[in-house]
């Protein structure tokens, strides 16, 4: 079949390409003249089933309300004249209760897990190359409150066969030496083994390399108008070059995917969380972090990726502006100076700021639409790095007619 892919970020890429493994004829097609350069060129770089938890959590309103007059808050709402806002923030409190919050969070987990086995899968079938590091994942905690969640996560975890331990500081500042300085401030940290890290941007431009071999066409610097339907089919996609037909067409547009399907009466349960980086040249790897991971009280994440370290910070529910100003990034560089002076030229910040496409269950939307040949995989928030390539083989298994290899619970459309 002839399949049109819109979107070319990771999801969308890594979509493309177990379609064309599939035998499909594929075309991406991206307003961006690159892959991968809007959503998926400054995250974290986090690949994390550890850190699959949904943020709609009995903590996560007290957070939002401090958020109006602090701002130190993990989950910052910031207050719009926007109905659609307004809707999503009601539907995502809704799914705040302690019973909501852990099936959400089980959900992710199990997507989370499945996508890195099937990222495995495609290094191993592509030889992409992408600043991978296997070391596993440290969630550090320096508050007692902190690390006593991070004792039931652990479990949760477990539960879910995701290896997962809890450490003291000792085994912290083992782990990573450069935590001595702040040893007594530390009370432990969760440790995900199975956790990885890698740049998503260099990931999905190689692995379109590899797609072009399977013969994948990308349509870059296209914006996506329409879509045009006739007698409840998808007869073609309109952009602003061209009118392409093809006999499937699927949804990766992150944040923007609402806003195309509207017209069809497909109402997706996305709003825009802002999150910001900020990217160094390393200058001394032995004093920049072993491995990657968050410093949860101080809303910190820390990779070191290659050459680089990034330190990304912030979820900010505030609309689909992506503007940031330098005094955006100053708490992020100070803790990052905190934990790992002399790693980095920190006078050479390259900022970023990009939207995660959130639903309020936290999990992406993967399913046939109400529109037969139009598919969804789209609204995978802060891990879409993490749950991409998973999410592209059950739809491509969903495309083939073939049983996804895990349960879909909370990936349907209606969910």
């Amino acid at each position: 079949m002839k399949i049109i892919v819109m979107g070319a970020g990771v999801v969308g890429v890594t979509c493309a390409y177990q379609l064309a493994k599939d035998g499909h004829e594929v075309i991406v097609v991206d307003e961006a003249q690159d892959v991968a350069s809007i959503a998926s060129l400054g995250n974290a770089g986090l690949l994390s089933a550890g850190h699959a938890f949904a943020w709609a959590s009995p903590r996560a309103p007290g957070m939002m309300m401090r958020s109006l007059w602090r701002n130190d808050q993990k989950i910052r709402f910031s207050l719009k004249i926007s109905p659609a806002q307004w809707i999503w923030a009601l539907k995502f409190l809704r799914e705040c209760s302690p019973q909501r919050s852990r099936e959400n969070s089980d959900n992710m987990q199990r997507l989370a897990k499945y996508s890195l086995k099937m990222l495995e899968n495609v290094v191993k079938e592509t030889g992409v190359e992408f600043d991978l590091s296997r070391s596993g994942l440290l969630y550090v905690y320096r508050k007692q409150k902190s690390c006593d969640l991070g004792a039931e996560k652990v479990k949760l975890l477990k539960q879910n066969g995701i290896e997962a331990e809890l450490l003291d500081r000792d085994d912290v500042v083992k782990r990573e030496p450069n935590f001595a300085k702040i040893r007594e401030e530390i009370m432990g940290a969760l440790y995900a083994p199975g956790d990885m890290s890698g740049d998503s941007n260099l990931f999905t431009v190689n692995l379109a390399k590899a797609c072009k071999k399977l013969g994948v066409k990308f349509r870059l610097g296209e914006r996506i108008i329409s879509l045009e339907q006739v007698n409840g089919e998808i007869k073609a996609l309109i952009t602003d070059k061209d009118r392409l037909t093809a006999d499937q067409y699927v949804t990766c547009l992150g944040v923007h995917s609402r806003h195309i399907l509207k017209s069809l009466g497909i109402n997706l349960p996305i709003y825009p969380v802002k999150g910001f980086s900020v990217t160094f040249p390393m200058i001394d790897a032995s004093k920049g972090p072993g491995q990657a991971g968050v410093d949860e009280d101080n809303l910190l994440a820390f990779d070191p990726l290659g050459d680089r370290l990034r330190l990304t910070s912030i979820a900010e529910i505030g609309g689909y502006n992506t503007s940031y100003a330098e005094k955006d990034f100053q708490a992020i560089i100070a803790g990052g100076k905190e934990l790992f002076d002399g790693a980095a030229d920190f006078t050479k910040p390259t900022y970023w700021a990009g939207l995660r496409p959130m639903t309020p269950k936290c999990m992406p939307v993967i399913d046939r639409s109400p529109i037969d040949n139009l598919w969804l995989n789209t609204g995978h928030g802060h891990l879409g790095w993490t749950m991409a390539c998973g999410s592209a083989k059950i739809l491509s298994d969903l495309v083939r007619q073939r049983q996804p290899e895990i349960d879909r619970k909370g990936m349907r459309y209606g969910d």
